[in-house]
């Protein structure tokens, strides 16, 4: 398996890297079956394994899973989201992130992180005191490498000249979803990565089940996961995924590998999040890791999903608050300023 470089830190991870939500018992796997899972995808040389805080019990099922293994593994974890009923459980103060690193440690099993991740823009927060309390991390050996996840290019630029300007650790990584349906970072988010030579590890490459050839127009849909996930019921979406299955059956290849192929054959990816429960689904993925499309299947991609465009939206994906906080973008009456 050919390793690439995470941004400029160095570390060397693998193309595919494992997901560590459907790891989770309450996803509906036990301990011992996912522990097969994550073994089974190191020995494939998957070597990246990232979770969260958020993620039920994945710390812990994956830190039992990697003992005796985890000097083989680049593991990644998420802060930020709510972890209980407190108002300070969350986001990005020092005062949490102190406290939410021992805790992953202690469930991780582990003295170190090699990259600690913000799970979500915590604009509350100032981002220096963020970058300070991350920074200290690095220097008490904690961590290895700082990230950050749903981010708006903006905010990526900010972070990057605080560091600088404050002399801080900088991010390293960015998480943000993308697939052949949501192709809308490629307009100023890799760029701005590629720019500042970040890692990118890209999350719902197979567009949360709309690109493994499962969902199709007029039936066949996966009624319980269409329960989960409004947008396996977008009929939008699930017209342009027929258009894909065509493409992907006259290049000869699954639907699947033909939707992770491109995710990590833009230059601004690193690695393409995977998440699966059973061995079939990992092996069907890791049998594809190989591919590279040819140009014409690619330019067949955007004629039907044109660069820099999203096909409707991700179930889980975060909006920023420009757009989800419809007071930001309406002038109250009366005021002109």
């Amino acid at each position: 398996m050919r390793h690439r470089v995470l941004g400029r830190t160095g570390i060397k991870i693998s193309p595919y890297a494992l997901g560590g939500l459907t790891l989770a018992t309450q996803m509906g796997n036990s301990p011992e079956e996912s522990a097969k899972l994550i073994h089974r995808a190191l020995d494939a040389g998957i070597n990246l394994i990232d979770t969260s805080d958020a993620y039920g019990d994945s710390e812990e099922v994956i830190g039992k899973a990697l003992l005796g293994r985890r000097d083989d593994v680049v593991l990644a974890t998420k802060f930020g989201r709510p972890a209980g009923q407190d108002p300070n459980h969350q986001g990005a103060s020092r005062r949490w992130i102190t406290t939410a690193v021992e805790n992953s440690l202690r469930r991780l099993q582990t003295d170190h992180i090699d990259l600690y991740q913000m799970h979500l823009p915590d604009p509350k927060t100032d981002i220096e005191e963020t970058l300070w309390a991350l920074t200290d991390l690095i220097r008490t050996g904690k961590v290895r490498a700082i990230g950050a996840s749903h981010t708006v290019a903006s905010a990526i630029v900010e972070g990057q000249w605080i560091a600088e300007r404050r002399g801080l650790a900088r991010f390293h990584t960015e998480q943000p979803a993308y697939s052949i349906l949501n192709r809308g970072v490629e307009r100023e988010i890799l760029p701005t990565l590629q720019r500042y030579g970040m890692g990118t590890l890209v999350w719902g490459p197979l567009g949360q089940g709309l690109l493994t050839g499962r969902v199709r127009t007029g039936g066949g849909n996966d009624l319980r996961r269409a329960s989960l996930f409004k947008h396996l019921t977008d009929e939008r979406r699930i017209a342009v995924a027929e258009q894909l299955i065509q493409v992907a059956d006259e290049a000869g290849l699954p639907m699947t590998h033909l939707a992770m192929a491109f995710a990590i054959a833009h230059p601004g990816v690193t690695s393409a999040l995977i998440g699966m429960r059973t061995d079939k689904h990992l092996d069907d993925l890791i049998a594809g890791l190989d591919i590279r499309l040819p140009g014409d299947v690619l330019d067949r991609i955007d004629e039907i999903v044109p660069p820099g465009t999203d096909v409707g939206m991700l179930d889980q994906a975060v909006q920023p608050p420009a757009l989800r906080d419809a007071s930001l973008r309406r002038r109250h009456e009366g005021i002109d300023q």
